[in-house]
């Protein structure tokens, strides 16, 4: 079967390698679509993970959609022919990180996955990822297109389900890429009485504004006066954070209102330290947290969205490549000129 080989962000191959073969409790899925997540072009991120498995290349992909073509004989809930999405991590919903409330820090989400990654034609699930509440069978009304969002908007709703973002709230959103816009959306939502959004890139800027941002800012602006401006003199109630660049997070910093949260859903590479004014944050009680991945709960809240029509996730996509043009689509996100959500279409070979 063919798959898409990432070496770098600069070297994607297509090789063919062995379709895998499914053990007892598992089943296969053929791919029909699969999103390039943020995450996928986290260079530093990637690299170390192949230092650490040893390897020179990884097949990556976790936004998938596709049909069960295989399936165990003891798999009595699913069918052979089922429109799914398979969430490639689960947690164990049994050790004190997730009695806790903290199923994404979990060991077992932490080393869980699909074989070989979303970006091959064939995909084998595991059983724990069976057993753990990680497929979901499509509804006729659920696109494969849309279901590829359900695990971008998943995280989305873990996000804002931390924060707690409630009605009235000023809510500031750094960086406007896929998930970007997605909080801008469900933050509407959510009540949030003004969203607005910050990004280095017009274009996406005009897609904030598309999806329902009260306010655009070009994020090289003095965003703490312009916020001021026009939100009563008052800074942010709720600030997150959907870029890694170091000055998006000395802004969040900044745009901070007493009593606020601050969210890092995206945050810079290793290494890089952040200066808190921890003096200040103490007088005003002001709140730094972070945000990763996605829970079934969450995974649920995104699908109900989607499958309701009230998050038009398919205006996201600007591009849609065949698999064996993976570089380019690699070279488009990376690029992210006139680009949102870039998908590898199996069904375009």
């Amino acid at each position: 079967m063919r798959v898409a080989r990432y070496y770098s962000n600069n070297d994607i191959r297509t090789d063919d390698i062995l379709k895998p073969i499914i053990g007892p409790g598992e089943f296969m899925v053929k791919v029909k679509k699969s999103g390039i997540c943020g995450s996928d072009i986290l260079e530093y991120y990637r690299k170390a993970k192949m230092k650490k498995l040893g390897v020179s290349s990884l097949i990556l992909g976790h936004e998938i959609a596709g049909d069960i073509i295989e399936k165990s004989e003891i798999i009595k809930h699913l069918n052979v022919g089922d429109r799914v999405f398979v969430s490639h991590h689960v947690p164990c919903f049994e050790c004190h990180y997730c009695k806790q409330g903290h199923h994404t820090a979990c060991d077992l989400l932490h080393n869980t996955n699909f074989d070989p990654g979303g970006f091959a034609e064939y995909v084998r699930v595991p059983k724990i990822n069976i057993e753990k509440r990680g497929v979901y069978v499509l509804d006729n009304n659920v696109s494969y297109e849309e279901a590829v969002f359900i695990e971008p908007l998943g995280c989305v709703c873990r996000a804002q389900r931390l924060s707690n973002i409630k009605k009235g709230m000023t809510v500031l959103i750094l960086g406007c890429g896929t998930s970007g816009l997605l909080h801008v959306k469900l933050a509407k939502l959510r009540g949030a009485k003004k969203v607005i959004a910050t990004d280095i890139n017009e274009f996406r800027l005009q897609k904030a504004q598309e999806f329902g941002a009260d306010e655009v800012f070009n994020a090289n602006r003095d965003l703490s006066n312009e916020i001021k401006k026009i939100n009563d003199f008052k800074l942010a109630d709720i600030v997150i954070v959907c870029t890694g660049a170091l000055s998006a997070a000395k802004q969040a910093l900044e745009c901070a209102a007493p009593g606020s949260k601050i969210i890092f859903f995206a945050v810079p590479e290793p290494g890089i330290n952040l200066e808190v004014p921890i003096n200040r944050y103490w007088r005003n009680e002001i709140t730094i947290m972070t945000s990763y991945g996605a829970a079934p709960e969450d995974l649920d809240e995104a699908y109900n969205w989607i499958l309701s029509k009230r998050i038009n996730v398919v205006d996201l996509i600007t591009h849609r490549f065949p698999l064996s043009k993976a570089g380019e689509a690699f070279r488009v996100v990376c690029e992210a000129g006139e680009s949102i959500k870039v998908i590898l279409d199996m069904e375009l070979d």
